[in-house]
């Protein structure tokens, strides 16, 4: 019978039903949360929103005990129970007194919505996936940008000493002219004095910017399609769960029967 019931408990949090329900919470507690750093609506509906808050805070703690009930060891396997859990222990710690400042944590409750949605779940698990990938681009990123810093250091610093007299200096105009803020001005203030510039300028640009960010964006969309079940996947996983489900209804059965065969011979 304890196992049955643990079947009971897990195949109701499974429902479609309970899991868009869960979703609904996360967001209405998020926005309450955005609410409350308006001291307008604090002011007319504060008593309100921190009663959903509380309200919405102790949905999760129990969901997550419920869980926890169902799962037993189970529940420790799956990184995104941990994400959760850990997330439901920080708001559940009082946010007054030396922890004041893990009030402003609280919106790390809209994070669950990651793990609440499987899209969402596989676009992190593919993002966690291109790392590798991602690591070896950015060193590759980080030589580049120093190269051409202790270029753009001996070849600028002297017209330009304000952006290019030392390497740091160097190293953060040309981060700042990677992401494309107003490298415009830094390259007409050296053409200034240097009308041939143009050609560093133009070259980093072209290999820092557009090769490096297509680089990234191939190594994600590899890493997403590997992480998108195909449809036979999401068939077998559907008969997995149909067969789970029947095992489990056959259990309950079947403790039942033990149960009753018990009670008749007493």
């Amino acid at each position: 019978m304890e196992l049955a019931r643990h079947e009971r408990v897990r195949r109701f949090l499974e429902r479609p039903s309970v899991q868009r329900a869960v979703v609904i919470i996360i967001v209405v507690n998020a926005i309450t949360i955005g609410c409350e750093t308006s001291a307008t609506l604090m002011a007319q509906v504060g008593g309100l929103l921190v009663a959903i808050d509380h309200i919405a805070l102790t949905i999760f703690a129990i969901e997550i005990l419920a869980r926890l009930y169902a799962y037993r060891r189970d529940f420790f396997t799956d990184p995104w129970n941990w994400f959760d859990l850990v997330i439901v222990v920080v708001a559940l710690v009082p946010a007054s007194g030396p922890t004041s400042v893990l009030r402003a944590l609280r919106i790390l409750r809209a994070l669950r919505l990651v793990s609440a949605v499987p899209s969402m779940r596989r676009v992190v698990g593919a993002l966690l996936t291109a790392v590798p990938g991602m690591a070896s681009i950015i060193g590759l990123l980080l030589l580049m940008i120093y190269v051409a810093a202790v270029i753009a250091t001996k070849l600028f610093g002297e017209v330009a000493p304000q952006r290019f007299d030392e390497l740091p200096d160097s190293l953060f105009t040309l981060f700042q002219i990677m992401t494309g803020d107003d490298w415009g001005t830094v390259a007409k203030e050296v053409m200034s004095h240097k009308p041939w510039a143009w050609l560093f300028f133009i070259s980093y640009i072209l290999i820092s910017t557009f090769v490096a960010l297509n680089l990234f964006i191939a190594v994600v969309v590899n890493a997403m399609d590997d992480a998108e079940p195909s449809p036979s996947e999401e068939q077998a996983q559907a008969e997995l769960v149909e067969l789970r489900d029947e095992v489990a209804s056959l259990h309950a059965k079947l403790d039942l029967l033990l149960e009753r065969g018990t009670v008749g011979r007493r």
